[in-house]
């Protein structure tokens, strides 16, 4: 564990060092991007929808108790956009497309096409690495604030139309008690997710031996550990963000 974040961490700190080093190659960015965010969206959609929807049924037959059930959606709100999302993105990131890319570096590996690049003399990380690590950091926020947004649509729809609270009750906590700190900090949240998630793969993939047995291993432990990880770092951030917050 302790030699795997070691070199996780060497990894992401030569990766953002390359990224800032021509040449920049915009066109395996796009698709970089295309792959980890575009691929991402419907499983994002998907959790977010019942996320929000699930979490509002069960915050209305709580607030019921005490005639509290105009407080379901600020609870839901705040819940999804300082926590829920981007700790939930992350995972979904983590399974759809982490696990792709360290598959795919780790076919790579193993099949010595990252041999061959270095021969032609490309530098493997910054044509392999450096686009997926950088697609990460960028898509993550975005596929966050989707899923804030699917997460309030379930949620208002559980709420409103099938639990019965007001629709003035339901926008009006969200709008007096939701704060713009507290979007961005989801949103910083998941861009550190979406870097450690990719990096995670890339170290995993890029460094698989073993044949087909090492490429699934390597996979499997790319998922594992990127998942752990983001739930580790998602308490020390809610920790740091906190006084924010308040």
């Amino acid at each position: 564990m302790l030699g795997d974040l070691g070199g996780v961490t060497l990894l992401g700190l030569e990766t953002l060092y390359l990224a800032v080093r021509p040449p920049y190659r915009f066109a395996n960015l796009l698709a970089a991007c295309e792959a980890v965010g575009v691929g991402s969206l419907f499983v994002v959609v998907l959790t977010g929808f019942f996320t929000g929807a699930v979490f509002a049924m069960q915050s209305a037959s709580a607030f019921r108790l005490f005639d509290a059930e105009s407080l379901v959606g600020a609870t839901v709100a705040i819940s999804l956009t300082r926590e829920l999302a981007p700790a939930l993105t992350g995972l979904m990131v983590t399974g759809r497309a982490g696990s792709a890319i360290a598959t795919e570096l780790g076919s790579m590996r193993v099949t010595e096409q990252i041999d061959a690049l270095a021969t032609m003399a490309v530098d493997p990380r910054h044509y392999l690495l450096v686009p997926r690590v950088l697609a990460g950091l960028l898509t993550a926020p975005i596929l966050c604030m989707v899923f804030n947004v699917i997460g309030l649509v379930g949620s208002y729809l559980v709420a409103v139309k099938l639990q019965g609270i007001s629709e003035a009750q339901f926008w009006s906590r969200i709008e007096s008690w939701l704060d713009v700190a507290d979007v961005f900090g989801g949103l910083i949240k998941a861009a550190i997710f979406g870097l450690m998630l990719t990096t995670i793969a890339c170290y995993k993939g890029y460094n698989a031996t073993g044949g087909a047995k090492g490429v699934g291993e390597a996979t499997t432990e790319a998922v594992v550990l990127s998942s752990v990880l983001i739930l580790v770092a998602d308490y020390f951030l809610t920790a740091l963000m906190i006084p924010w917050w308040d």
